[in-house]
């Protein structure tokens, strides 16, 4: 520690000393070096996060019929939900099967009354989780997956601007001048992408488009940030209990939702298996993995890490569009990825030099 600030081990930002009353502290707290053994956790986070989000948009699209979606996106996400709970439940059981002995039980009563009240506010990302899945089926029904990626990579810029307000986290000039470059390079690949018509409310498309693009943009931001520091602040819980109650939450959100949908729809809207088909159901698999390997990156990595990966995404989705679905890789597609990795390389690197 030095002049009140210390340095963050995971992308050495300058941080307000923890003893300051603010969200911050729950970087660093409980690591001071990174070994090893950290670093090939963070690669296989960032490999299967590319993967896993590359496939996303793609799935989505396939589930597509002339379209339109034939099944409620609502149900898709319960379904990934209730999927991710019976995860979490298998992988605490075996948790708790091989403890060592004197150590407090995970299944006991008291261990997860009290985990549930000291992990209330995972509450807050589940429900902002919850709209944001469904706004990503919204996007499809404007943009092709490879636009649809690059539009969800401004949450890199978006999540930057909320842990300088919340969190207290420092960046340096190189670092800002990245992030202005990667809007950059996301507006150039944007350049009359734009669909034209009208929407169902009567509005220009561009306009239905940039207001779903906003809280597109702005909701899983606030997410991410709180979900990071949920999880950190209760470091020493079990992250598969804090999963738990992640997407127990979220399954109950979900479900509200889908009551919610069948009252004004009808009883028909409770069938939540109605329109699926395979594609769905590699999409359900896919999402609910996707979801898993988040809440470990959020956990023992860092959200910046988290979105840049996503953002390396980008090129798979672009490249397996073009070769599934004959999207054409323009190019502005290329110029806006190649200014996209710049930006990463500059994040990366720029990280010695404070404001």
């Amino acid at each position: 520690m030095k002049n009140g600030m210390i340095e963050c081990s995971v992308c050495h930002a300058k941080l307000v000393s923890p003893t300051t009353r603010t969200v911050s502290r729950a970087y660093d707290r409980h690591r001071s070096k990174i070994s090893s053994k950290y670093r090939a956790l963070n690669v296989f986070l960032v490999v299967g996060d590319c993967i896993l989000v590359g496939l996303q948009p793609i799935l989505v699209y396939m589930s597509k019929v002339d379209g339109s979606f034939k099944f409620s996106p609502i149900s898709v996400n319960f379904l990934t939900e209730a999927a991710k709970v019976l995860f979490a439940i298998i992988m605490l059981l075996f948790q708790a099967r091989h403890q060592k002995v004197g150590e407090k039980p995970l299944l006991s009563v008291s261990t997860f009354v009290q985990a549930a009240r000291n992990n209330v506010l995972l509450a807050v990302p589940a429900l902002l989780y919850a709209i944001n899945n469904y706004l990503k089926f919204i996007m499809q029904l404007y943009f092709n997956p490879a636009t649809v990626k690059m539009l969800s990579n401004l949450k890199v810029l978006v999540i930057a601007v909320l842990l300088k307000i919340i969190m207290r986290r420092r960046f340096s000039v190189i670092q800002w001048e990245a992030l202005a470059l990667l809007l950059i390079g996301i507006s150039v690949n944007q350049l009359r992408s734009l669909p034209e018509g009208r929407t169902a409310m009567g509005l220009p498309v561009a306009t239905g488009v940039y207001l779903y693009t906003l809280i597109f943009v702005t909701v899983p931001s606030l997410a991410s940030v709180y979900n990071e520091y949920a999880l950190k602040s209760q470091f020493e819980t079990s992250i598969y209990l804090q999963n738990l109650f992640l997407y127990g939450y979220g399954a109950i959100f979900n479900f509200l939702a889908i009551l919610g949908t069948a009252i004004f729809k009808g009883p028909s809207s409770l069938d939540i298996l109605q329109g699926h088909s395979k594609a769905t159901m590699f999409l359900i698999c896919n999402n609910a993995a996707q979801g898993i390997l988040s809440s470990f990156f959020f956990k023992y990595a860092d959200t910046i890490l988290k979105k840049y990966s996503s953002t390396v995404a980008t090129i798979f989705t672009g490249i397996a569009s073009a070769a599934l679905f004959g999207h054409t890789l323009t190019m502005n597609f290329i110029l806006g990825i190649s200014i996209v990795f710049i930006s990463m390389h500059q994040v990366s690197n720029g990280s010695q030099i404070f404001i």
